[in-house]
């Protein structure tokens, strides 16, 4: 079914994008800095330091739109690893264990890995780049 707010999906996905990636290397930061929040930072060696050392970096790459499809898929595989090791112990459901945000994190950027950068991302305007270049070299 078609609708007039159909036309504002591209805008709405890089909104999308854009937000989730921030979000998500916000928590990268609440691990490696405490910031934000007053959390003390965590060792960088440890486990939940190297977890936030992807999620800063993820969560900017996919936020700014650039390497989105990798971006996303490490950060789609770090949710899902995060929620078997630290949520699915306590029980097989999040709504019980607490893990709804890392699977919903987990889809969503499995999506976003499988979907690409979408307008407002430097991939895209890396492709545009390649193909002006491209169709200059060939006049």
């Amino acid at each position: 079914m078609n609708t007039k707010l159909n036309q504002f999906a591209p805008q709405a996905y890089a909104i999308l994008r854009i937000v989730a990636g921030l979000m998500f290397a916000m928590h990268g930061s609440q691990k490696l800095m405490g910031v934000p929040g007053e959390k003390d930072p965590v060792d960088i060696a440890s486990l939940i330091g190297i977890a936030g050392i992807i999620e800063l970096i993820a969560g900017l790459l996919i936020a700014f739109g650039l390497f989105t499809v990798i971006a996303a898929f490490i950060a789609s595989g770090q949710m899902a690893v995060a929620y078997f090791m630290a949520h699915a112990p306590r029980h097989l459901l999040p709504i019980i264990n607490e893990g709804e945000l890392a699977v919903v994190y987990c889809f969503l950027f499995l999506f976003i890995a499988t979907y690409g950068a979408g307008i407002w991302s430097v991939d895209a305007a890396r492709t545009t780049n390649r193909r002006t270049t491209a169709s200059a070299g060939s006049l």
